[in-house]
């Protein structure tokens, strides 16, 4: 993956927001400011998810895609799948 260290980055990032909410739950912070964290959360998890379908289509499925038959068609379904969970998130 060519973007290896900027999804690991986004994720080491996320993952302190998401600390940080647990703070905010234990301190009790106000309601409508952990939703919009969580929210803000949701939303940086979803671009790493679309950074990772795009590195997929672009090398797994266009590689799968050249060599054809079964493989390709695995792999394209595979992809239609993701893109499925994607959209009903």
């Amino acid at each position: 993956m060519a973007d290896k260290q900027k999804v690991a980055a986004r994720l080491k990032r996320i993952e302190g927001q998401v600390r940080a909410i647990t703070r905010m739950i234990e301190d009790d912070a106000y309601c409508i400011d952990v939703l919009t964290q969580i929210s803000a959360s949701d939303k940086a998890l979803k671009s790493v998810a679309l950074l990772l379908l795009d590195d997929h289509l672009n090398h797994c499925v266009r590689t799968a895609v050249t060599q054809g038959g079964v493989v390709a068609d695995d792999k394209l379904r595979e992809a239609e799948d993701a893109i499925a969970r994607l959209v009903r998130s």
